[in-house]
């Protein structure tokens, strides 16, 4: 009998992958099981699926680090998605890894951030305090898109979207249950921070906060000047310190520099007045909403057109707010809470 595509894209796998690479014919498989596609593998599957969503969509409308930026050039978290799935497809390549499980990832791995970025993240934990974008991926993936049915993904997307992010922790952490259980997962994983590093200081120096010489000279020195170079000393670190080390690795330099490089980001641009001079209006918003749609179920009902019945309401809420985009937000605001005009006479 003729082998499908799918098998013979198996085949090649099992041919030409690297021994760190995950065969899409060894997945772990689905929650519920499916019959496999002709065509796609397992993982090609999981990125259409990804690419497809309204959550994937909506990302075009959400804040990366400039909230509501006029300027055409700023990152929005869509963008973001974009610059990371390229630089670890790069890297994935260059260490024949399973490029389509690595592109899957790195499209869902943000699916779950709430409007208005992180600002909007640190008002949600005030309504949920274990809220966090990764988990809400997942949550996004399991039980949100396709009006409560989710996505199906096999176990090593799923498992790469949780572990992606960092925060402020160590990039790989001492605890083996953050770290992905495939090397495709610790590719996005780098990859993630890889590329905010980099838009976001080219972001900050747009905006006219920073300007590159700020940036420690000992940094500088290491990651490079320009922005094409320090993405190109980042991804080739990685891919050299992997091949040498035979796992999913930077330098000490490299680590050292990336960290180092975070933390000013986070003194100079993340926490900075203007950033941060927003911030508390991004919280009046999303805590208005969550209150007003507790307090108006007949209203979210309608607005949020019965999604999701079988949750909890106060879950319910969390997820309609988390999924909305800043300008979505914005309008629900302006519509409960502005004065409207009288014009009665």
């Amino acid at each position: 009998m003729e082998k499908s595509p799918r098998e013979l894209t198996e085949e090649i796998e099992r041919k030409t992958l690297s021994p760190l690479a995950t065969l899409s014919s060894k997945s772990r498989g689905r929650k519920i099981p499916e019959p496999p596609c002709d065509i796609r593998t397992c993982f090609q599957v999981d990125r259409d699926r990804i690419l497809h969503s309204k959550a994937f969509r909506r990302l075009k409308r959400k804040t990366q680090v400039m909230i509501l930026p006029k300027g055409d050039h700023y990152r929005t978290r869509l963008t973001h998605t974009l610059e990371v799935m390229q630089i670890a497809r790069t890297i994935s390549r260059a260490l024949r890894l399973n490029e389509d499980l690595t592109e899957a990832i790195a499209l869902g791995h943000d699916l779950g951030h709430t409007p208005f970025g992180h600002a909007g993240e640190f008002a949600m934990r005030k309504i949920a305090p274990d809220f966090h974008h990764a988990k809400q991926s997942v949550r996004v993936v399991e039980k949100i898109e396709k009006n409560g049915e989710g996505l199906n993904l096999t176990f090593e997307v799923i498992d790469g979207i949780l572990k992606h992010s960092k925060g402020m922790g160590k990039i790989f952490p001492d605890n083996p249950e953050f770290i992905p259980v495939t090397s495709e997962g610790k590719v996005v994983r780098l990859s993630d921070i890889i590329a905010y590093l980099n838009h976001d200081l080219d972001d900050a120096i747009r905006a006219e906060i920073i300007k590159i010489s700020d940036v420690p000279s000992e940094i500088r020195k290491i990651i490079g000047e320009r922005y094409g170079d320090r993405i190109d000393r980042m991804v080739k670190d990685v891919i050299y310190t992997s091949m040498k080390a035979n796992d999913i690795k930077c330098s000490d330099d490299m680590l050292w520099a990336m960290e180092s490089l975070r933390s000013f980001l986070y003194e100079r641009v993340y926490t900075s007045e203007v950033v941060m001079s927003d911030t508390k209006k991004v919280e009046r918003i999303i805590l208005d909403l969550y209150e007003f749609y507790l307090n108006n179920p007949d209203i979210f009902e309608v607005e949020s057109e019965g999604f999701l019945k079988s949750e909890p309401p106060e879950q319910r809420i969390i997820d309609f707010i988390a999924g909305m985009t800043d300008s979505f937000a914005i309008e629900k605001w302006h519509k409960y809470f502005t004065p409207k005009p009288f014009d009665k006479f």
